[in-house]
């Protein structure tokens, strides 16, 4: 076990967390982040990320480059989103995917900590078009409970796919989990 990984796990476990994990992670695969209600999901996600030795990059909003942490975020494995205009980010993904033989996403559903409506589609577009499967991962703050929960291929129906997304996170509780979006797509 390298350091990382191992000091990673150790501060988890310090701090009272679980470490959930998957027998098998796909190489390829959108990895999904509910419920993200607070700042504090970030840190630890990059600490289940290193954990899991998961070898990810991650999607954030575009503010979280500036002000000189670009290069910082971007050797932690972050992709800068620009939310308040349409980019290609999801065709850019696609072909990501397409040109690698190992690439998984991190993706928070939501793209906030608020309670929205629902979920934003980008995670499903693009893993649909690019065939690879979605990952759940969770950081539960009720059970103390931070990993992956399940894998699944998505049938494109997606009344049912969101379905069996829905039936992954069933219980779990994010920090303020009365801003936990409901688990649909807008």
């Amino acid at each position: 076990m390298n350091l990382l990984r191992g000091g990673a796990r150790l501060i988890l476990k310090l701090f009272g967390w679980k470490l959930l994990d998957l027998p098998h992670v796909p190489a390829r695969a959108v990895v999904i982040g509910y419920p993200h209600t607070t700042n504090w999901d970030f840190p630890l996600g990059l600490l289940v990320m290193a954990a899991l030795d998961l070898q990810a990059c991650w999607a954030g909003k575009d503010t979280l480059f500036r002000h000189g942490l670009g290069p910082v975020m971007r050797k932690l494995g972050g992709i800068p989103v620009n939310r308040r205009e349409h980019t290609g980010f999801v065709e850019r993904m696609v072909e990501e995917f397409r040109g690698r033989k190992h690439f998984r996403l991190v993706i928070a559903t939501e793209g906030t900590r608020r309670r929205t409506g629902g979920w934003k589609s980008g995670f499903y577009r693009i893993a649909l078009a690019a065939g690879v499967p979605v990952v759940m991962g969770v950081v539960d703050y009720g059970k103390r409970e931070a990993g992956l929960v399940a894998s699944i291929t998505l049938s494109g129906d997606e009344a049912a796919d969101m379905a069996a997304i829905a039936a992954c996170y069933d219980g779990r509780r994010g920090y303020h989990h009365h801003n936990a979006s409901p688990i649909r797509l807008l």
